[in-house]
Protein backbone atom coordinates (compact mmCIF):
# COMPACT_ATOMS: atom_id res chain seq x y z
CA UNK A 1 0.00 0.00 0.00
CA UNK A 2 0.92 3.22 -0.60
CA UNK A 3 1.94 5.67 2.44
CA UNK A 4 -0.30 8.27 3.38
CA UNK A 5 1.75 11.45 2.87
CA UNK A 6 1.25 14.34 4.95
CA UNK A 7 0.23 17.26 4.44
CA UNK A 8 3.12 19.35 4.83
CA UNK A 9 5.01 16.97 2.60
CA UNK A 10 2.33 17.61 0.05
CA UNK A 11 2.64 21.43 0.36
CA UNK A 12 6.51 21.46 0.45
CA UNK A 13 6.48 19.49 -3.12
CA UNK A 14 4.06 22.11 -4.32
CA UNK A 15 6.52 24.63 -3.69
CA UNK A 16 9.57 22.43 -4.48
CA UNK A 17 7.89 21.93 -8.46
CA UNK A 18 6.75 25.99 -8.65
CA UNK A 19 10.36 26.70 -8.19
CA UNK A 20 11.41 23.83 -10.91
CA UNK A 21 9.42 25.58 -13.39
CA UNK A 22 10.87 28.84 -13.11
CA UNK A 23 13.81 27.07 -13.80
CA UNK A 24 12.75 25.37 -17.03
CA UNK A 25 12.61 22.08 -15.36
CA UNK A 26 10.01 19.32 -13.80
CA UNK A 27 9.77 16.45 -11.70
CA UNK A 28 9.90 13.21 -13.94
CA UNK A 29 8.04 11.43 -11.31
CA UNK A 30 4.86 13.31 -12.11
CA UNK A 31 5.04 12.62 -16.04
CA UNK A 32 6.88 9.12 -16.16
CA UNK A 33 3.57 7.10 -16.09
CA UNK A 34 2.15 9.38 -19.43
CA UNK A 35 5.90 9.67 -20.95
CA UNK A 36 6.75 5.34 -20.87
CA UNK A 37 3.71 3.67 -20.88
CA UNK A 38 2.95 -0.06 -21.06
CA UNK A 39 1.95 -0.28 -24.66
CA UNK A 40 1.40 2.31 -27.86
CA UNK A 41 -0.44 5.62 -26.21
CA UNK A 42 -1.72 6.84 -29.63
CA UNK A 43 -4.32 10.23 -30.13
CA UNK A 44 -4.80 8.05 -33.72
CA UNK A 45 -8.03 7.16 -35.00
CA UNK A 46 -9.15 4.26 -36.95
CA UNK A 47 -11.39 6.40 -40.08
CA UNK A 48 -12.09 6.01 -43.75
CA UNK A 49 -12.51 9.26 -46.18
CA UNK A 50 -15.12 7.68 -48.91
CA UNK A 51 -14.59 8.63 -52.45
CA UNK A 52 -17.78 8.83 -52.71
CA UNK A 53 -18.34 11.89 -50.14
CA UNK A 54 -14.46 13.22 -51.40
CA UNK A 55 -14.64 13.56 -55.02
CA UNK A 56 -17.68 16.25 -55.08
CA UNK A 57 -14.96 18.93 -52.88
CA UNK A 58 -12.01 17.48 -55.06
CA UNK A 59 -13.93 18.96 -58.30
CA UNK A 60 -15.37 21.80 -56.22
CA UNK A 61 -11.46 22.59 -55.54
CA UNK A 62 -11.30 22.45 -58.72
CA UNK A 63 -13.20 25.25 -59.36
CA UNK A 64 -12.35 27.55 -56.59
CA UNK A 65 -8.53 27.64 -57.03
CA UNK A 66 -6.08 26.69 -60.40
CA UNK A 67 -3.22 24.25 -59.47
CA UNK A 68 -0.60 27.37 -60.03
CA UNK A 69 -2.65 29.54 -57.49
CA UNK A 70 -2.69 26.63 -54.79
CA UNK A 71 0.96 25.41 -56.06
CA UNK A 72 -0.55 21.86 -54.74
CA UNK A 73 -4.38 21.69 -54.98
CA UNK A 74 -4.83 18.80 -52.81
CA UNK A 75 -7.00 18.72 -49.71
CA UNK A 76 -5.33 17.03 -47.03
CA UNK A 77 -6.31 13.57 -44.99
CA UNK A 78 -6.39 14.73 -41.50
CA UNK A 79 -6.98 11.83 -38.51
CA UNK A 80 -9.68 12.77 -36.25
CA UNK A 81 -7.48 12.38 -33.52
CA UNK A 82 -4.89 14.74 -34.99
CA UNK A 83 -7.33 17.67 -36.04
CA UNK A 84 -5.21 20.78 -37.20
CA UNK A 85 -1.67 19.19 -37.76
CA UNK A 86 -1.97 18.55 -41.60
CA UNK A 87 -1.36 15.04 -40.50
CA UNK A 88 -2.73 11.20 -41.14
CA UNK A 89 -0.45 9.52 -38.42
CA UNK A 90 2.08 10.60 -35.92
CA UNK A 91 4.62 11.20 -38.56
CA UNK A 92 3.09 10.84 -41.74
CA UNK A 93 0.75 12.86 -44.37
CA UNK A 94 -1.43 12.33 -46.27
CA UNK A 95 -3.58 14.29 -49.12
CA UNK A 96 -6.16 13.80 -52.43
CA UNK A 97 -4.00 16.11 -55.33
CA UNK A 98 -6.36 17.22 -58.28
CA UNK A 99 -5.09 18.46 -61.61
CA UNK A 100 -7.18 19.07 -64.46
CA UNK A 101 -6.19 18.87 -68.07
CA UNK A 102 -4.25 21.49 -69.27
CA UNK A 103 -3.34 22.62 -66.06
CA UNK A 104 0.61 21.98 -64.38
CA UNK A 105 1.70 21.75 -60.86
CA UNK A 106 4.77 24.28 -60.84
CA UNK A 107 8.77 22.59 -60.00
CA UNK A 108 9.71 22.67 -56.78
CA UNK A 109 11.97 20.35 -54.14
CA UNK A 110 11.63 19.82 -50.86
CA UNK A 111 13.31 17.75 -48.02
CA UNK A 112 10.47 15.67 -47.35
CA UNK A 113 10.26 12.21 -49.26
CA UNK A 114 6.48 12.15 -51.21
CA UNK A 115 4.90 9.30 -53.04
CA UNK A 116 2.07 9.53 -55.92
CA UNK A 117 -0.63 6.90 -55.77
CA UNK A 118 -2.80 7.31 -58.50
CA UNK A 119 -6.61 6.95 -57.90
CA UNK A 120 -8.30 7.98 -60.70
CA UNK A 121 -7.69 8.62 -64.79
CA UNK A 122 -4.95 8.23 -66.67
CA UNK A 123 -2.56 10.67 -68.93
CA UNK A 124 -0.95 13.10 -66.69
CA UNK A 125 2.69 13.17 -65.67
CA UNK A 126 5.08 13.46 -63.11
CA UNK A 127 8.70 15.20 -64.03
CA UNK A 128 11.81 14.48 -61.63
CA UNK A 129 14.59 15.66 -62.27
CA UNK A 130 14.82 15.78 -65.76
CA UNK A 131 12.94 12.35 -66.35
CA UNK A 132 8.99 12.35 -67.47
CA UNK A 133 6.63 9.80 -66.85
CA UNK A 134 2.98 9.19 -67.88
CA UNK A 135 0.20 7.56 -65.07
CA UNK A 136 -2.25 5.42 -64.61
CA UNK A 137 -4.48 4.26 -62.15
CA UNK A 138 -2.70 1.85 -59.28
CA UNK A 139 0.84 3.60 -60.02
CA UNK A 140 3.09 4.15 -57.28
CA UNK A 141 5.77 7.18 -58.10
CA UNK A 142 8.17 8.64 -55.92
CA UNK A 143 9.65 11.72 -55.83
CA UNK A 144 12.72 11.36 -53.53
CA UNK A 145 13.92 14.30 -50.82
CA UNK A 146 15.18 17.61 -52.66
CA UNK A 147 14.55 16.66 -56.30
CA UNK A 148 12.92 18.98 -58.77
CA UNK A 149 9.28 17.73 -59.29
CA UNK A 150 6.35 19.23 -61.19
CA UNK A 151 3.02 17.43 -62.53
CA UNK A 152 0.93 18.57 -65.75
CA UNK A 153 -1.79 17.09 -67.25
CA UNK A 154 -2.47 16.72 -71.05
CA UNK A 155 -5.02 14.42 -71.38
CA UNK A 156 -8.57 15.61 -71.63
CA UNK A 157 -9.40 14.14 -67.94
CA UNK A 158 -9.38 15.12 -64.36
CA UNK A 159 -6.46 13.36 -62.55
CA UNK A 160 -6.31 12.51 -58.93
CA UNK A 161 -3.73 10.51 -56.98
CA UNK A 162 -2.68 9.83 -53.17
CA UNK A 163 0.14 12.07 -52.09
CA UNK A 164 1.74 10.08 -49.00
CA UNK A 165 4.64 12.14 -47.73
CA UNK A 166 6.98 12.39 -44.14
CA UNK A 167 6.38 15.74 -43.41
CA UNK A 168 5.13 15.48 -39.70
CA UNK A 169 8.91 13.70 -39.26
CA UNK A 170 10.84 15.96 -41.02
CA UNK A 171 8.93 18.63 -38.97
CA UNK A 172 9.85 17.00 -35.83
CA UNK A 173 13.38 16.62 -36.51
CA UNK A 174 13.83 20.30 -37.90
CA UNK A 175 15.15 19.35 -40.86
CA UNK A 176 12.41 20.92 -43.42
CA UNK A 177 13.66 23.14 -46.85
CA UNK A 178 11.85 23.95 -49.74
CA UNK A 179 13.02 25.55 -52.83
CA UNK A 180 10.84 26.78 -56.08
CA UNK A 181 11.71 26.03 -59.55
CA UNK A 182 13.42 28.83 -61.85
CA UNK A 183 10.44 27.92 -64.58
CA UNK A 184 7.01 26.12 -63.99
CA UNK A 185 7.98 22.56 -65.57
CA UNK A 186 11.21 21.53 -65.32
CA UNK A 187 13.03 20.70 -69.38
CA UNK A 188 13.32 16.84 -69.17
CA UNK A 189 15.97 15.11 -71.15
CA UNK A 190 15.50 11.32 -70.85
CA UNK A 191 13.61 9.64 -72.77
CA UNK A 192 10.01 8.67 -70.94
CA UNK A 193 11.02 5.16 -69.98
CA UNK A 194 14.47 5.45 -69.53
CA UNK A 195 14.07 4.93 -65.61
CA UNK A 196 12.12 1.69 -65.90
CA UNK A 197 14.25 0.56 -68.70
CA UNK A 198 17.63 1.23 -65.99
CA UNK A 199 16.07 -0.48 -63.08
CA UNK A 200 12.71 -2.11 -63.71
CA UNK A 201 14.49 -5.35 -65.27
CA UNK A 202 16.10 -7.05 -62.09
CA UNK A 203 19.28 -4.62 -63.31
CA UNK A 204 21.12 -1.77 -63.50
CA UNK A 205 23.62 0.20 -65.49
CA UNK A 206 27.09 -1.11 -64.78
CA UNK A 207 28.55 2.51 -63.86
CA UNK A 208 25.82 3.08 -62.02
CA UNK A 209 26.59 4.73 -57.94
CA UNK A 210 23.84 5.22 -55.33
CA UNK A 211 23.54 8.73 -54.06
CA UNK A 212 20.95 8.36 -52.29
CA UNK A 213 18.89 5.92 -50.10
CA UNK A 214 16.28 6.29 -52.13
CA UNK A 215 15.44 3.91 -54.99
CA UNK A 216 16.79 4.86 -58.60
CA UNK A 217 13.54 3.60 -60.28
CA UNK A 218 10.66 5.97 -59.09
CA UNK A 219 7.55 4.23 -61.56
CA UNK A 220 6.50 1.22 -60.16
CA UNK A 221 3.53 0.62 -63.01
CA UNK A 222 0.53 -1.44 -61.46
CA UNK A 223 0.58 -3.74 -64.40
CA UNK A 224 3.60 -5.25 -63.76
CA UNK A 225 2.63 -5.08 -59.59
CA UNK A 226 -0.98 -6.73 -60.45
CA UNK A 227 0.58 -9.53 -62.55
CA UNK A 228 2.92 -10.57 -59.52
CA UNK A 229 -0.15 -10.71 -57.33
CA UNK A 230 -2.07 -12.49 -59.51
CA UNK A 231 0.76 -15.28 -59.89
CA UNK A 232 1.40 -15.61 -56.92
CA UNK A 233 -2.34 -16.27 -55.81
CA UNK A 234 -1.92 -18.90 -58.25
CA UNK A 235 0.85 -20.60 -56.83
CA UNK A 236 0.50 -20.46 -53.12
CA UNK A 237 -1.55 -20.31 -49.95
CA UNK A 238 -2.31 -16.81 -48.54
CA UNK A 239 -1.10 -15.55 -45.51
CA UNK A 240 -3.64 -15.62 -42.52
CA UNK A 241 -3.93 -11.97 -41.90
CA UNK A 242 -2.65 -10.32 -44.89
CA UNK A 243 -3.42 -12.57 -48.12
CA UNK A 244 -0.51 -12.17 -50.73
CA UNK A 245 1.41 -8.36 -49.84
CA UNK A 246 4.63 -7.41 -51.21
CA UNK A 247 6.70 -4.62 -50.77
CA UNK A 248 8.17 -1.98 -52.89
CA UNK A 249 11.68 -2.19 -52.78
CA UNK A 250 15.08 -0.32 -54.11
CA UNK A 251 15.88 -2.71 -57.23
CA UNK A 252 19.46 -1.76 -56.48
CA UNK A 253 19.93 -2.58 -52.77
CA UNK A 254 16.78 -4.77 -51.84
CA UNK A 255 15.67 -2.59 -49.32
CA UNK A 256 12.82 -0.32 -48.89
CA UNK A 257 12.14 2.03 -51.75
CA UNK A 258 11.63 5.15 -49.58
CA UNK A 259 14.23 5.37 -46.74
CA UNK A 260 10.88 6.82 -44.12
CA UNK A 261 8.37 5.61 -45.70
CA UNK A 262 7.69 1.94 -46.47
CA UNK A 263 5.22 0.82 -49.32
CA UNK A 264 2.91 -2.25 -49.89
CA UNK A 265 0.71 -3.65 -52.62
CA UNK A 266 -1.06 -6.55 -51.38
CA UNK A 267 -4.24 -8.92 -53.04
CA UNK A 268 -6.99 -9.42 -50.28
CA UNK A 269 -8.83 -13.18 -52.59
CA UNK A 270 -12.49 -13.77 -52.80
CA UNK A 271 -13.97 -14.75 -49.39
CA UNK A 272 -11.24 -13.93 -47.56
CA UNK A 273 -11.35 -13.97 -44.20
CA UNK A 274 -8.27 -12.17 -42.05
CA UNK A 275 -6.94 -13.16 -38.43
CA UNK A 276 -6.04 -10.00 -36.27
CA UNK A 277 -3.09 -8.20 -36.92
CA UNK A 278 -1.24 -5.42 -35.62
CA UNK A 279 2.22 -3.45 -35.89
CA UNK A 280 3.54 -0.10 -34.34
CA UNK A 281 3.24 1.45 -37.69
CA UNK A 282 0.02 3.14 -38.53
CA UNK A 283 -0.93 2.24 -41.84
CA UNK A 284 -2.59 4.44 -44.29
CA UNK A 285 -4.60 1.87 -46.88
CA UNK A 286 -6.16 3.16 -50.62
CA UNK A 287 -8.12 0.61 -52.33
CA UNK A 288 -7.30 -0.05 -55.98
CA UNK A 289 -9.71 -2.97 -56.87
CA UNK A 290 -12.82 -4.54 -55.26
CA UNK A 291 -14.48 -4.07 -51.74
CA UNK A 292 -14.61 -5.42 -48.11
CA UNK A 293 -14.51 -4.64 -44.43
CA UNK A 294 -11.96 -3.45 -42.18
CA UNK A 295 -12.38 -4.14 -38.59
CA UNK A 296 -10.67 -1.78 -36.72
CA UNK A 297 -10.97 -2.56 -32.73
CA UNK A 298 -14.39 -2.68 -32.30
CA UNK A 299 -14.77 -0.38 -35.48
CA UNK A 300 -16.38 -1.38 -39.17
CA UNK A 301 -14.35 0.41 -42.15
CA UNK A 302 -16.44 -0.71 -45.22
CA UNK A 303 -14.38 0.15 -47.89
CA UNK A 304 -14.31 0.32 -51.60
CA UNK A 305 -12.61 1.78 -55.01
CA UNK A 306 -10.88 4.90 -54.11
CA UNK A 307 -11.36 4.76 -50.22
CA UNK A 308 -8.07 5.76 -48.13
CA UNK A 309 -8.49 4.71 -44.96
CA UNK A 310 -5.97 4.04 -41.62
CA UNK A 311 -5.28 1.64 -39.48
CA UNK A 312 -3.58 3.43 -35.83
CA UNK A 313 -0.29 1.86 -34.01
CA UNK A 314 -1.21 -1.24 -32.31
CA UNK A 315 -4.92 -1.74 -32.81
CA UNK A 316 -5.46 -5.06 -33.95
CA UNK A 317 -7.45 -5.33 -37.30
CA UNK A 318 -8.66 -7.29 -39.74
CA UNK A 319 -9.97 -7.89 -43.28
CA UNK A 320 -12.87 -9.30 -44.99
CA UNK A 321 -13.59 -9.62 -48.35
CA UNK A 322 -16.36 -10.94 -50.53
CA UNK A 323 -15.24 -9.99 -53.81
CA UNK A 324 -10.70 -10.06 -54.58
CA UNK A 325 -9.72 -6.90 -53.41
CA UNK A 326 -6.58 -4.98 -54.35
CA UNK A 327 -5.16 -2.57 -51.75
CA UNK A 328 -2.05 -0.33 -51.48
CA UNK A 329 -0.40 1.29 -48.35
CA UNK A 330 2.06 3.21 -46.73
CA UNK A 331 3.51 3.63 -43.05
CA UNK A 332 6.86 4.34 -41.27
CA UNK A 333 8.03 1.27 -40.72
CA UNK A 334 11.35 1.42 -42.06
CA UNK A 335 12.36 4.13 -39.66
CA UNK A 336 10.86 2.11 -36.98
CA UNK A 337 12.94 -0.44 -37.72
CA UNK A 338 15.80 1.31 -39.06
CA UNK A 339 15.82 2.38 -34.52
CA UNK A 340 14.81 -1.08 -33.80
CA UNK A 341 11.23 -0.22 -32.24
CA UNK A 342 8.86 -2.13 -34.89
CA UNK A 343 7.06 -4.33 -33.47
CA UNK A 344 3.76 -6.78 -34.54
CA UNK A 345 1.70 -9.41 -33.66
CA UNK A 346 -0.49 -11.82 -35.15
Amino acid sequence: MSAVLQPGILADRKVFYARLDKLNSAPLWEVLHDLVTPTPNTPCKPYIWKWEQMWPHIQEAGRLITAKEAERRVLVLENPGLRGKSAVTHSLYAGLQLILPGEVAPAHRHTQSALRFILLGSGAYTAVDGEKVTMSVGDFVITPSWTFHDHGNPSKEPMVWMDGLDVPLVELLDAQFMEKGLQESQRTHLTEGDNLAQFGNTMKPVEYRARSRTSPLFWYPYERTREALETMMRGRSSQPCWGYKLQYTNPVTGDWAMPTIGTFMQLLPKGFRGKDYRSTDSTVYAVVEGGGRCIAGGETLAFGPRDVFVCPSWLPYRFEVDETAVLFSFSDRPVQQALDLWREAF
